[in-house]
């Protein structure tokens, strides 16, 4: 689980383990990977930071030293800040959840799963965005006119 816990005044504190020879080799702009697999990356260490870290100042830090990684591959800090936006957004979201709404919205998931069909191709970057063809599949196939 990569936590460091300890107990402070009796309480349990947690916080993100980061091993020191981690090298954080994130994946380049360049490469040749779909736009939302750098989202979902932040997304999750964003989830990940704000849930396990005990105090907000530490996950504040977590945060700041992962943009600053992701700069050191060669990512542009405009490009990153609007989706950590996003990010901090979804996790407060997300952590603000009741237990009956979580069950609610993973069994509401399940049944749509039901309704899926899934089309796997190998990425290119000139390929069309997911979007179109999911469209594309609504227009002409599951809801045509």
């Amino acid at each position: 689980m990569d936590l460091t816990i300890s107990i402070v005044d009796g309480k349990i504190e947690t916080t993100i383990f980061e091993k020191s020879q981690n090298q954080y080799l994130y994946i380049p702009p360049h490469s040749s990977h779909p736009r939302g697999v750098l989202t979902g990356l932040v997304f999750g260490q964003v989830l990940r930071f704000r849930r396990h870290c005990t105090h907000r100042h530490d996950a504040n830090a977590k945060i700041k030293q992962f943009i600053q990684r992701l700069i050191a591959r060669g990512h542009k800090k405009d490009d990153l800040l609007p989706i950590f936006e996003r990010a901090e957004i979804n996790a407060t979201k997300y952590l603000r959840r009741t237990e009956a709404e979580s069950k609610q919205m993973a069994k509401d998931k399940w049944k749509q799963s039901r309704k899926q069909v899934f089309f796997h191709l190998q990425y290119h970057p000139e390929d069309p965005q997911t979007r179109e063809i999911q469209k594309l599949w609504r227009d002409l196939v599951s809801d045509p006119p």
